[in-house]
């Protein structure tokens, strides 16, 4: 009961606070009253948190938050999203944390090209990693593949001081963030210095074929229609891509159109491909980050119905 109702009943009072139902707590019986169909979502709730529990998982007040969301939705069960393990390292698992992250990964599954289109913080980036990792670890590919293009260079890196390493270093260091997570720290110099985990910039994968690898191409707004082609064009046999990025988020000079926004309508249809579109309701980085994203969006969808009417 302890664990269900959380540290000095903290998840008690999120429930109480989210849920129209009355919940009455005495010794180890949790009654709820109210409305029927209040009742039948407080309960489905509670029967949620006690599955996750009986997992060996335990709770946390984000998690709470995160089964009261799912409640609304009736193809999301929330003891099954939040108890998918993708990867551990260190006593952190991995897993989804929403219903279309949890669609994400099981495209990545069931396809070879899979698009991860979402705003910052939605996890594309690292459930990508999280994958690609688990695929190595379980021998389905010989190697990872990290690239992005480093659009705020114009792809020039020649002009930047040090080695090749020192050039890309500002680009890439999200993905090497996320690959410290999932793998021992002493592994990763090693997995670098081998070639199992390459990092380079998405100029240098012109005229290479990449068979047996899981390649992850991040901030893919950045692309142009030119470079995403190539860029698709690389994938070899036994390889799995994953394309991620935000297309409100495009730093390309104007005039150049955004591969990303493009890739959708050009292969729309096509066997073994996905596209999974991930909102500010898929943030998992502080709560505040999904309120904010939410906000750009009301606020940049009332100024384009403002020039709209005032174009007309």
């Amino acid at each position: 009961m302890v664990s269900l109702l959380g540290p000095r009943d903290d998840f008690l009072r999120i429930l109480e606070e989210q849920l129209s139902a009355d919940l009455h707590v005495r010794g180890g019986k949790v009654t709820v009253t109210g409305q029927a169909s209040d009742v039948a979502k407080a309960t489905e709730i509670l029967t949620e948190m006690v599955t996750i529990l009986r997992t060996g998982q335990g709770l946390s007040g984000e998690t709470v938050e995160r089964i009261v969301a799912m409640a609304d939705d009736p193809h999301a069960a929330a003891s099954e999203i939040l108890t998918q393990n993708i990867v551990s390292s260190r006593g952190r698992t991995v897993r989804p944390k929403t219903l279309n992250q949890k669609r994400y990964v099981d495209a990545i599954d069931q396809h070879t090209v899979v698009f991860g289109i979402g705003p910052a913080g939605t996890g594309k980036t690292y459930l990508a990693m999280a994958k690609a990792v688990q695929a190595l670890q379980a021998k389905e590919v010989s190697r990872i593949i990290l690239t992005r293009p480093a659009i705020e260079a114009g792809e020039r890196l020649g002009f930047l001081p040090g080695t090749l390493n020192d050039k890309i270093d500002p680009y890439v260091r999200p993905l090497y963030d996320a690959l410290h997570d999932m793998v021992d720290a002493d592994s990763v110099p090693k997995l670098l210095t081998s070639g199992t985990v390459e990092v380079a910039p998405l100029a240098y994968m012109r005229g290479r074929t990449l068979n047996d690898a899981f390649i992850i191409l991040d901030e893919a707004q950045n692309t142009s229609m030119e470079q995403m082609k190539m860029f698709l064009t690389r994938l070899g046999f036994g390889s799995k891509v994953v394309v991620t990025g935000d297309v409100t988020q495009i730093d390309l000079p104007g005039g150049v159109r955004s591969g990303l926004r493009g890739v959708q309508q050009v292969l729309d249809g096509l066997d073994d491909i996905a596209f999974c579109t991930l909102t500010s309701r898929d943030v998992v980085r502080h709560k505040l980050v999904g309120r904010i994203v939410a906000a750009y969006d009301e606020f940049e969808s009332l100024n384009a119905n403002r020039q709209h009417r005032g174009g007309a």
